[in-house]
């Protein structure tokens, strides 16, 4: 499996047969999009640094599968199942509804939390147990911020994270929000390599300490 993320909560997965990309962003955002092509689109919320469908190409004669509700699908040998979730602590009164999802590829368990706004419920993390790549927010005001974020992570206990949605150079939403530093100091683990695409296979996974991976868009 192959992963890439491309700014903010934007990742490209590659598995063996089918292709993924979540949370594509629109043009307006500083960030690039270059030309993607996949089976399956997830959508966590209709925000535009979020929603950008139609920036996604097909890798077959049919338009990607899209999805933005909760629910179970199985499409092209990917498994996905939507978990409601609220983007903001006061049960979406602010902001709105998100859509965590959680993904079987390969034989691994991605969960794409979106733009969580909030500490897992019971229910949430009943089903997310056994994840094995976490791809979550880390830098506040939108979103979870640093501290929040490893609670997150206690929560659900994957075997690698992956951060998303923090400050860029390029980034240009309405508020700044904090870089991926602020993150590395609470959770204790900064690894100095940055990749802009990372592989990884099942037997890969670490078995025990938690791994951190922090990709270059």
């Amino acid at each position: 499996m192959n992963i890439q993320w491309f700014g903010q909560s934007c990742f490209k997965i590659e598995g063996e047969k089918s292709t993924l990309v979540m949370d594509p962003f629109g043009a307006k955002y500083g960030l690039k999009l270059p030309r993607l092509t996949a089976d399956v689109v997830t959508i966590s919320h209709q925000h535009e640094d979020h929603n950008n469908v139609s920036a996604i190409k097909s890798t077959s004669d049919q338009p990607p599968f899209v999805i933005s509700e909760p629910g179970e699908y199985e499409i092209k040998n990917i498994f996905i199942y939507g978990i409601p979730s609220f983007h903001d602590n006061e049960s979406g009164k602010q902001k709105g509804e998100n859509v965590i999802y959680r993904a079987e590829i390969d034989g691994i368990s991605l969960a794409h939390l979106g733009d969580l706004g909030h500490l897992l419920t019971n229910g949430q993390i009943e089903k997310l147990e056994g994840v094995d790549i976490l791809f979550i927010p880390v830098g506040g005001t939108y979103t979870i911020n640093a501290k929040q974020a490893t609670e997150v992570i206690s929560q659900i206990e994957p075997r690698l994270v992956i951060p998303m949605h923090f400050q860029l150079p390029e980034l240009k939403l309405g508020a700044k929000i904090d870089g991926v530093d602020k993150f590395c100091k609470e959770i204790g683990i900064c690894p100095t390599e940055r990749p802009n695409k990372f592989k990884v296979a099942k037997k890969d996974l670490p078995q025990e300490d938690l791994r951190v991976v922090i990709l270059q868009p």
